[in-house]
């Protein structure tokens, strides 16, 4: 009978577990296409979040939780509102572990509907809205100043998704995340979608999307390295490489 301490024993073998579905290129391309097929229905629609949309694969956000326990961030900063699903989620956390933190969020246009219903919801005392470009220096220069005084900022960039808006929020919001601390890039999967696959009804496609403008990106700064654990431990994710760790 082995005396190795059972909680030891047990995250051990699934991190060792981890490993080798991140060396299973098959389970990958599997994965790769059950995504693809997935996307048909646009499944990643499927979900709410106490109550608002939240658009999402659910395994990220159960990494995005690992995290944010881990981390205990006190600052997210979200680019990209849509629904608000994924800022209540945010918020949600902080509330549910018990400490004090606030959520900002920026989108383009923060409709009507969605605005009204967000600014109801019990969780939005801890939630800031900007309405406006995430990389308009006014609007950056807001949200910075939410970072005054924080221990812990996480960011997450989920908005306009080609590869020149990522990367100049990389520029903007990169300095921001606290050292240890993670800036999540999001839709980096569509680099490995099919060519053409988005770019019928959007403007991103293989070459031009969130992970090549966060590839350019990395190239230019040594304060980030690529975790290569969350994505690989969720396979079924969005997020493809683009869990980014704060290093110095």
């Amino acid at each position: 009978m082995s005396s190795a301490d059972p909680v030891s024993q047990f995250f051990s073998e699934r991190e060792a577990d981890i490993d080798r579905m991140g060396q299973d290129s098959e389970f990958g391309r599997k994965s790769l296409e059950w995504m693809l097929h997935a996307d048909h229905y646009k499944y990643n629609y499927n979900f709410t979040w106490m109550g608002r949309p939240v658009i999402k694969f659910p395994g990220d956000m159960i990494v995005q939780q690992e995290l944010m326990w881990k981390l205990k961030p006190d600052l997210v900063i979200e680019t990209g509102i849509a629904h608000g699903g994924s800022l209540v989620f945010s918020a949600s956390m902080m509330e549910m572990m018990g400490y004090e933190g606030e959520v900002v969020g920026i989108d383009i246009d923060i409709r009507p509907h969605n605005r009204e219903a967000l600014e109801a919801h019990p969780l939005m005392k801890r939630i800031t809205m900007y309405e406006g470009s995430s990389v308009d220096t006014k609007i950056v220069e807001k949200v910075r100043q939410h970072t005054v005084g924080k221990r812990c900022v996480m960011v997450i960039l989920d908005s306009l998704h080609s590869h020149e808006h990522v990367y100049q929020e990389l520029r903007a919001y990169g300095e921001m995340v606290t050292l240890g601390s993670y800036c999540l890039v999001t839709d980096t999967y569509v680099e490995f979608f099919p060519k053409g696959h988005f770019s019928h009804n959007r403007p991103w496609d293989v070459g031009n999307n969130p992970y090549t403008g966060m590839k350019q990106y990395l190239s230019e700064t040594d304060l980030f390295t690529t975790d290569p654990v969350p994505d690989r431990k969720a396979v079924i994710t969005e997020n493809t490489e683009g869990y980014l760790l704060r290093i110095k």
